[in-house]
């Protein structure tokens, strides 16, 4: 929701978080279930509804409906209609709205997790241009917790970007590059050359072959 909505006040999360219990309980959902299986899920819209009766939520309406009903209600008000039971499946974000780009590679690194957690085997999730999730706190931290829980599941996480400044930026960004086992650098800028170079502890002659290769 943050993603989503921009960063929400204290009362703003209290009463998401009481809006989203509501929500799943009325579709017999609660904390104390251990397997949802064969239980219908709630969809946005169903939470929207739940907030038009708690007081204090108008802004978070506002800033919701268009999710719910207004410009980006084709990708986030119904349920999934994909197959996702193929062995080599990509989620392209090419042709989303900017706006959208990090919420749903959001919401799709949540459901590869959901998956890798309930059905063991090896498998290899790479994520690009995964500078869009590091433009946003949640989803940078997020990335984050699963590049650090990914092996113990059997997942294999390689992440690519163009932006390199962009994804180092931050203190997830930073973590997720030197904790990785490998690293390919390709032809850099000289605008984020001195940051890799402090980072990756790069001599003055790999600094040089990096912006002129």
């Amino acid at each position: 929701m943050n993603i989503m909505l921009g960063k929400c006040t204290p009362e703003e999360e209290s009463i998401i978080e009481k809006a989203l219990t509501i929500t799943y309980s009325l579709k017999g959902i609660t904390m104390d279930d251990d397997n949802v299986q064969g239980k219908e899920m709630p969809l946005m819209k169903d939470f929207y509804s739940v907030l038009e009766t708690i007081d204090g939520s108008r802004s978070l309406l506002q800033r919701l409906e268009k999710y719910v009903s207004g410009v980006f209600a084709g990708m986030f008000s119904e349920p999934t209609n994909i197959n996702l039971s193929d062995g080599l499946v990509v989620f392209s974000v090419r042709d989303l709205d900017d706006i959208l780009r990090p919420v749903a590679m959001y919401i799709l690194l949540g459901y590869v997790w959901n998956v890798t957690r309930s059905s063991q085997r090896k498998r290899i999730l790479v994520v690009d241009e995964a500078w869009n999730i590091m433009q946003y706190a949640d989803s940078a931290k997020f990335l984050h917790g699963l590049v650090k829980r990914a092996r113990k599941y059997g997942l294999g996480i390689t992440t690519i970007t163009q932006d390199v400044e962009d994804f180092m930026s931050n203190q997830y960004g930073k973590a997720i590059v030197t904790n990785s086992s490998i690293q390919l650098l390709l032809k850099q800028s000289p605008a984020s050359i001195d940051s890799l170079q402090n980072t990756f502890k790069l001599t003055d002659q790999e600094k040089f072959i990096l912006l002129n290769c």
